[in-house]
Parts: C-alpha cells; structure tokens; sequence
C-alpha cells in the first residue's frame, strides 16, 4: 500500500506547491485536475494555465470532469506510481452542482454523502502513492450564505474522513508546512 497524504491549506497558502514537491520525487505521476473549465472566465483559465506550466512534461495529466473519473484514476493506479490530486474542494463542488445539492434537497444531499464515501474508500484502498489537496475552511467566519455553509460542512466533514485514512496530513500556513501526522 502507498502512502497517502492529506495536505491542507488556506487561499494562496501554497498547498498546491508543496504537493507538488512531495510528488517530484516519485515517478510516474498521474495528476488529477479536478477543476472544471468555463470559457467565459478567463481568471480562472488563468489560474489552471499557472498550474499547468509548473506540472513537469513527465506527468500524466486526467482532467476529472465528473465524481467518478477521480475515482476511476484511484483504483487503476499501480503500486509504485504517484496519484496527485489537486483539489478537492473543486471537487465536491463539482459534486454538489452536479446532484443539485445547493438547497439541501435530502435526496441529493444522499448522493453526495454517497460520492464522499465512495472517494474515501478508493483513497483508502489505493496501493499507489497518494497526494490529496484540500482546501481547510474551518478556520474562517461561518459563512453568511446557506451555499456558503453547506460547502464548509461538507468540505470540513471530507476533509476529517480523509484524514482518518490517510498517513500524513499537512496543513500549509502562510506557506509553511505544519505535519499534524
């Protein structure tokens, strides 16, 4: 089994960077882009471009456009490889607007818990090595919109599963690395 780890960060905190340095050193590496594209917002293109150019030629890019391509990519991966994911919190957003979980519909809220569980247990089970980003939204002000704190909920609730699974968590503070584990 692969070592799994959690890294966990602020805005502009540099978690993405630091995953990126523990992946450096293992070779092959699968980096999976959870973001969506949208061409009209050209902050954001720019944003997944300055990510790009800092991926080295050598790793394999998968654009996880849906929940399940990230879990496919997890239960594929062959021991030795590295599976770097980056980020979860555009992830479940993905999640949650796909299930049209914004208004707290039970029903859809049932799928999301059924996708949290499902990356859980792919995380848990991978036998390659796991570097997992995710944005740490506990530390703020609740938010005073109702979307607002459903995500911090649920991205704080994923986040806590995850680290039950995971070797190492990393929390990334003003650029520096804090191990909690």
């Amino acid at each position: 089994m692969g070592v799994r780890t959690l890294v966990l960060g602020g805005a502009r905190s540099g978690k993405s960077a630091h995953a990126e340095g523990l992946a450096q050193a293992d070779a092959p590496v699968t980096y999976v882009a959870t973001a969506r594209r949208d061409p009209d917002d050209l902050e954001w293109a720019e944003r997944i471009a300055s990510h790009v150019a800092r991926r080295p030629d050598t790793w394999q890019t998968v654009e996880a456009g849906d929940a399940d391509s990230l879990l496919r990519v997890l239960a594929g991966a062959p021991p030795g490889a590295t599976v770097l994911v980056d980020d979860l919190a555009t992830w479940l957003t993905g999640v949650l607007d796909d299930a049209g979980a914004w208004d707290r519909d039970p029903a859809a809220l049932d799928v999301v818990a059924g996708h949290c569980a499902a990356l859980v247990e792919a995380v848990a089970r991978c036998s390659a090595r796991v570097v997992l980003v995710s944005a740490e939204v506990g530390l703020g002000v609740v938010p005073a919109t109702r979307s607002g704190r459903l995500f911090r909920d649920e991205l704080g609730s994923l986040n806590a599963r995850l680290a039950e699974v995971c070797d190492e968590v990393v929390l990334l503070v003003a650029g520096l690395p804090l191990r909690l584990r």
